[in-house]
């Protein structure tokens, strides 16, 4: 490799390493503070909480990398710009694969590294998180669910008791079950009780009334003496989680085993997360070749242009959000499966055609031209706003 090609390469991974690094704080600062009730409400230790914020990390780094591959060239292209560096490069006679070469070996890097998280190591995470929320879940009704607390057992499922009663009774219990997106339950009772079996957590509601609404707004009202919630659907046994698709590895998705009730139920979810894993890889590729198709010609800094970065990172979330769209699409419509490799495979063709015929993707001239007159004014506008504020702040 050469050494122009080895400076691009560091800077390039320079600048990866120290975007990566904010962007995984930050993400997973929030993912993070999503399982603060598993400590808070749950009864758990602090290492279990911990272990979970731990194990979520593996679910961030896929979905971030792509953006900071397009971050890290864009960055590095329009300061190597800004320096001249590129113009001299070009004069010197390097012909442009000495300016993506290097890119491109970031950007494979990080996609095989995107891919081995998404099928190894992230299935691995998210199989152990369950199984520690399945444990965490199995007593929760007669251990340390607070009195007169909304407690979320799982997704969309919310139980709250309103006192304890001798004899390990509860008293005025409300559940809320909109899990699924067609039917919204309301359960009240006046009193039931947590009963543990083998095939899992069960709770007894005595004396209370069910608040059916369906999707198309029909209400129904059926009053019981007796009702048996069955919590095992999600803890499985006292502890053992049911598996959903996302936490599968990539051989079971490619022979799901037909004893599955979740296949049996929702077979095209199977297949819509198969292809995900198939074509999400491609991303960061996508990204980087967006990076050279926008900031990788040498231009004069005194031409009206919007920064490399915003168009990189506008034209990828474009493109990230149609491979998102078409991935919860999938799960319901088989036809999407084709738009999930359609949209990183099209775009890396288009970018490519730009490389190869040296133009530029980004907004023609007289419409950046137009845009930056406009944010101008508004700068402007801005500023005298704000020396008016100011002065009649003064005065007072």
């Amino acid at each position: 490799m050469k050494v122009i090609e080895l400076y691009i390469l560091r800077r390039t991974l320079a600048i990866f390493a120290a975007s990566l690094s904010w962007l995984v704080l930050i993400v997973w600062t929030t993912q993070v503070l999503n399982r603060i009730d598993l400590v808070t409400s749950s009864g758990q230790s602090a290492a279990t909480f911990f272990t979970v914020a731990l194990l979520a990390l593996p679910a961030v780094l896929p979905v971030i990398m792509p953006f900071v591959i397009g971050i890290a060239v864009a960055q590095t292209l329009a300061t190597m710009n800004a320096d001249s560096e590129l113009v001299v490069i070009n004069a010197a006679g390097s012909p442009r694969t000495t300016v993506i070469r290097p890119i491109l070996i970031v950007a494979v890097a990080a996609s095989v590294a995107a891919f081995a998280i998404n099928n190894l190591l992230e299935p691995y995470a998210r199989q152990t998180m369950r199984q520690i929320l399945a444990r965490a879940n199995a007593n929760l009704i007669t251990t340390v669910l607070s009195e007169g607390t909304f407690h979320e057992v799982d997704d969309s499922l919310f139980v709250q008791v309103s006192k304890r009663l001798p004899d390990g009774l509860l008293g005025g219990i409300f559940v809320a079950d909109s899990r699924d997106p067609e039917l919204k339950l309301v359960y009240h009772a006046r009193r039931g009780a947590a009963l543990e079996r083998e095939q899992g957590s069960v709770l007894i509601l005595q004396e209370g009334e069910v608040h059916r609404q369906t999707a198309h707004g029909e209400i129904s009202v059926i009053r019981f003496d007796a009702y048996a919630f069955d919590l095992s659907e999600f803890t499985n046994g006292s502890g053992t989680p049911v598996l959903y698709p996302k936490d599968r590895y990539l051989p079971e998705l490619i022979n799901p085993d037909p004893n599955d009730s979740f296949f049996a139920h929702k077979p095209q979810s199977y297949r819509a997360e198969l292809h995900m894993r198939l074509s999400e890889w491609l991303y960061p590729i996508v990204f980087a070749l967006i990076g050279i198709a926008v900031a990788g010609d040498a231009r004069s800094f005194r031409e009206a242009r919007i920064h490399p970065m915003i168009t990189t990172m506008t034209i990828g979330l474009l493109v990230r959000w149609a491979g998102f769209y078409a991935g919860n699409e999938a799960e319901t419509k088989p036809i999407f499966a084709f738009v999930l490799y359609a949209v990183p495979i099209g775009m890396i063709l288009m970018c490519i055609g730009f490389i190869a015929t040296n133009r530029v993707m980004e907004l023609p001239a007289h419409w950046t031209e137009r845009l930056l007159s406009h944010l101008q004014v508004v700068s402007e506008r801005l500023v005298r706003l704000r020396a008016r504020f100011l002065a009649s702040g003064g005065r007072a």
